[in-house]
């Protein structure tokens, strides 16, 4: 049979719209596995509402869930401290034989954010549905069954720091104090369908509730601490105890589909922004999560691809919400009171990544916790910057960080510059001119102020970072390729926010002189970007640092179009770090590699990331990689591999650095048959939508909140086109 190119090119189109109906609301978007989770780091599901989290296990005879509250750490305005562990629900089921039980499932469904187990035993189905809820700040379990009296099992809360737990009507509760000040409470209420409570302690002295004979049951779990976001407060809030009881009282007080319903609705409105279907590749529903990570190195799946894709969206929204800390290290889960790294905020990437994809993804709101804290660490970080660097105005942070302003490790002095870089974002995607004015900006000017002080200026005129270290290289010098392009980028934004103001003309124009006169990137013996001023470049380094390639990504000082022969050098220099690294460094690598237009050796970072770690068998300390849960594995867990990502495949697929949309500008070879993207944005406070087929877009919509004109590059061609208002 011959088709004509017209009737074939219909034919695709309806087939692309067909297959994209199911992304919307795809049912592939589901982790799941066959078998309770036995190890907390690799194989339980997380759930959260960006403050209060969860990682659940699942079990049987033994349902095990380990909870968070973002605001739980150690330390003050000098000394780090540590991210800390909250507590612990347990279910003892009675006269239960897990061995007996049959068709057993968990599966997080990401997009509604409810985690559901179900399974049979002697014949009769059992099922739990749980949800961490932002509107109404309980993290809720919901447990079914079709038999009646089918639930007996006794209810445990642990505190992670050994407060004693007390029972009160239909509750246990614990609460603390650590030592550093900060109070903590968390309280867990029963209500139940049928059956009888009854309430004694165990041989530790913790109360303990004994639920018999219910049909079924629910569990409403609050936790809080009086932290409150502001120095001049010292930091302290309204009293844990009696957050946790308002929380409980109004959530108990609703029937449990309103409160599932509030959450779905809330949730979705954030997640449902963004759909995404490349092929028409579908996984095997009857394939656990695992398995499927497994069969990927023997079939790629582009299912398999979005889902790690809009996991990292799922992470965003379950971690950092308005009003709340932004995620850390891990996220928002911790099981730990000594964990990797503090589970602290790294300001030399680790932090930065975390928030790559929440502007380009359409989750802004997500972005916002991460612009606050920037805001109310400005004071603490003033003081303590005086005392490294006598005289400067603005400030600077070290590498580790917490919640109070306190910080250790070695000084990271570009590390205020980089946050800076998500202060402008939120607004180059946004356009909301009066957080511009009343907020960002004036951090903007006062980091910039920083390093109008801190800069050398040498005799022939150039400017440069004094004792700059390239993470994790060294060493402290003049010069270093990473403080240089990181100021660089500050200055841009700084002059560009003035700009947008109309403010401040005879500062952005000194500013601008200092810009133009900072050290250049230079090219080395061997073609490559040099990470030092001097010639020293190690050809045989792998280390998964590449920071000296902060102008390509995120940066915007180095770009295919503008600096051909720098990104030439920074494509070189790349080549030699090697594909093969940690986690967040693959994900970085993701991110370069497109913004050169490689879209085929993105895409074999890509597949490099989707690595099985911690399997049966598999040493959970290999390197890079993801976990049966999908979290990405530094190793051990580090939360912005899962972020960088999802960044990367944006990136991939849409960019707008350059003050033009750039679709496909990093497609590999094994995407290009069909697709299509709804609900990425770009700077200029545009949505994006498109359609492709053989690599070319067919089809696209631009829309925003005003109408307006942007420039394009679209298969290749620039054109000046119009933007929808909606």
């Amino acid at each position: 049979m011959i088709i004509k190119k017209k009737t074939l090119n219909l034919w695709m189109m309806f087939l692309l719209t067909a297959a994209f109906s199911k992304a919307q609301v795809s049912k592939n978007l589901k982790v799941w596995d066959n078998k309770p989770a036995k190890d907390w780091m690799t194989q339980a599901y997380p759930i959260g509402n960006g403050k209060l989290g969860g990682m659940v296990f699942g079990g049987i005879a033994e349902e095990h869930i380990q909870f968070n509250e973002s605001s739980l750490w150690t330390g003050d305005e000098q000394e780090t401290g540590a991210y800390q562990a909250f507590g612990d629900i347990f279910m003892d089921f009675k006269n239960i034989d897990e061995s007996k039980a049959t068709q057993y499932k968990r599966e997080l469904n990401l997009n509604d954010a409810l985690h559901q187990i179900n399974y049979q035993y002697n014949n009769q189905s059992y099922n739990r549905t749980y949800f961490s809820s932002n509107p109404d700040q309980v993290l809720v379990c919901h447990y079914t069954a079709k038999a009646t009296k089918s639930y007996s099992l006794t209810i445990r809360l642990k505190d992670a720091h050994a407060g004693k737990t007390q029972a009160g009507k239909e509750q246990l509760t614990f609460s603390g104090t650590l030592d550093n000040g900060l109070k903590y409470a968390a309280a867990l209420t029963i209500k139940h369908d049928g059956g009888t409570l009854s309430v004694d302690k165990d041989a530790e002295g913790n109360s303990q509730i004994h639920l018999e004979g219910a049909n079924t049951f629910t569990l409403f779990l609050s936790a809080a601490t009086d932290y409150l976001n502001q120095s001049a407060k010292h930091w302290k809030g309204k009293n844990p105890q009696e957050i946790v009881a308002i929380n409980l009282r109004n959530a108990v007080a609703k029937k449990y589909e309103d409160l599932k319903n509030n959450h779905v609705r809330d949730y979705q409105n954030l997640f449902n922004r963004v759909a995404i279907q490349i092929g028409d590749n579908q996984m095997n529903d009857q394939v656990p999560t695992v398995q499927q990570i497994v069969n990927y190195k023997k079939n790629t799946n582009p299912d398999l691809e979005t889902l790690l894709f809009q996991y990292g969206r799922y992470l965003l929204i379950s971690s950092s919400r308005k009003g709340g800390l932004p995620a850390n290290l891990q996220g928002l889960w911790n099981n730990s009171n000594n964990p990797p790294w503090r589970s602290d905020y790294h300001s030399n990437i680790n932090i930065q990544m975390n928030y790559w994809p929440a502007e380009p993804t359409n989750l802004a709101e997500s972005n916002v916790p991460y612009v606050d804290y920037i805001n109310s660490m400005r004071e603490v970080k003033k003081k303590n910057t005086q005392k490294q660097y006598p005289g400067v105005r603005g400030w600077t942070v070290k590498t580790e960080n917490n919640i109070f302003g306190g910080e250790s490790f070695l000084w990271n002095t570009p590390g205020s510059a980089w946050y800076a870089q998500a202060l402008w974002d939120h607004y180059a995607f946004n356009q909301d001119k009066i957080y511009l004015k009343t907020f960002a900006y004036p951090i903007l000017k006062e980091i910039s102020e920083f390093w109008d002080d801190h800069l050398k200026r040498r005799p022939d005129g150039t400017i440069v970072a004094p004792n700059g270290w390239s993470p994790e290289h060294g060493p402290t010098e003049d010069g270093v390729s990473y403080d240089q392009q990181i100021v660089y980028d500050l200055f841009t934004n700084y002059m560009e926010a003035a700009d947008s103001l109309k403010i401040d003309a005879d500062y952005r124009s000194h500013i601008a002189k200092l810009r133009d006169g900072l050290l250049k990137p230079k090219i080395g013996k061997w073609g490559q970007l040099q990470e030092w001023e001097t010639d020293k470049d190690d050809p045989n380094d792998k280390h998964r640092h590449a920071s000296h390639l902060f102008a390509l990504h995120p940066g915007r000082q180095i770009s295919v179009t503008k600096t051909p022969e720098l990104a030439r050098a920074a494509e070189v220099s790349l080549a030699a770090r090697g594909d093969e690294s940690t986690g967040w460094s693959m994900a970085w690598k993701m991110n370069f590699w497109a913004r050169l237009h490689h879209g085929n050796h993105a895409y074999t970072i890509l597949k490099n990331f989707i690595t099985l770690v911690g399997g049966e068998g598999i040493d959970y300390n290999q390197g890079g990689g993801i976990y049966a849960n999908l979290l990405c594995a530094h190793p051990p867990f580090q939360i912005d591999g899962n972020f960088g990502y999802t960044a990367g495949v944006a990136e991939m697929l849409l960019q707008s650095q350059e003050g033009f949309i750039d679709f496909l500008p990093a497609i590999p070879d094994q995407w290009k048959s069909s697709g299509e993207v709804k609900g990425l944005k770009v700077r200029g406070n545009v949505t994006v939508g498109f359609k492709w087929v053989h690599g070319k877009v067919i089809s696209y919509s631009l829309t925003g909140p005003r109408a307006s004109t942007i420039k394009i590059k679209l298969n290749g061609i620039f054109k000046t086109v119009k933007v929808k208002k909606v």
